[in-house]
C-alpha cells in the first residue's frame, strides 16, 4: 500500500473542501416564502428572520432587474453572505411585498428620460439636459459604452459619473438629432 505525504493529504482536503464549497455555490437555495418574515428593523433597516435564524440586516438585490424584475430576487446578510433567493416576489404575503418593493425601489430609483433638451460632448465628457418621470435633470457621462448599455432593440441604460441610472423605454422617441449621437456611443 502506498502511503500518501502530507503535502498530498493537504492538497486532497483541500481539493475536498473546494468541491464542497463550488456544491454549495451552485445550488440555489430558495427561500419559502411561507417560512419567511421580513420586517424593518427600529432603524429602517431590512430584516428576515428565516429557518430559526434571526438576520438583522439584509439586502436584496434583483438577479434580472430589467427582465424579470419581480424574480429571482437574492437576499444576503449585511457581510454580503447569500441567503437564499425569492423566486417570485408575488409568492409573498402583501406585506412582506410591500416591504421588500420598497427597498427595491430604493436601490433600484431608474428615472426615465421623456426627453433630450441637450447633449453636449467636452473632453470625453457628455453633459446631458433631460426631461425625465423625476422632472427636469442634468448630468454627465464619462466616455459612452461603457456607462450606457442597450437592453434590447429599444431599450437603454445610461449611468452618469455619481452613479445614478437613468432608463430609455423606447430610443426611437428620441429627437434624431441626438439619437444618432447616442447610437455612436453604445
Amino acid at each position: 500500500m502506498m502511503e500518501l505525504t502530507k503535502k498530498e493529504v493537504l492538497q486532497e482536503n483541500n481539493e475536498k473542501e473546494i468541491d464542497e464549497s463550488l456544491q454549495e455555490y451552485t445550488q440555489l437555495k430558495f427561500i419559502d416564502p411561507n417560512k419567511a418574515v421580513f420586517s424593518k428593523t427600529p432603524g429602517g433597516f431590512l430584516s428576515l428572520h428565516y429557518n430559526d435564524k434571526e438576520y438583522k440586516r439584509i439586502n436584496v438585490h434583483r438577479t434580472f432587474p430589467f427582465t424579470r424584475p419581480n424574480k429571482y430576487i437574492s437576499v444576503s446578510d449585511a457581510d454580503k453572505n447569500e441567503i437564499g433567493f425569492i423566486l417570485d416576489m408575488d409568492e409573498l404575503s402583501r406585506d412582506h411585498r410591500e416591504i421588500i418593493d420598497e427597498e427595491l425601489s430604493v436601490r433600484y430609483f431608474t428615472p426615465e428620460i421623456l426627453k433630450v433638451n441637450q447633449i453636449k460632448e467636452e473632453f470625453g465628457y457628455y453633459y446631458w439636459d433631460v426631461e425625465t418621470s423625476s422632472g427636469s435633470r442634468k448630468f454627465t457621462v464619462q466616455g459612452g459604452h461603457s456607462n450606457m448599455k442597450t437592453i434590447d432593440e429599444i431599450h437603454l441604460l445610461i449611468i452618469d459619473v455619481d452613479g445614478n441610472r437613468y432608463k430609455v423605454e423606447d430610443v426611437t422617441k428620441i429627437d434624431s438629432k441626438y439619437l444618432k449621437l447616442i447610437g455612436a456611443l453604445i
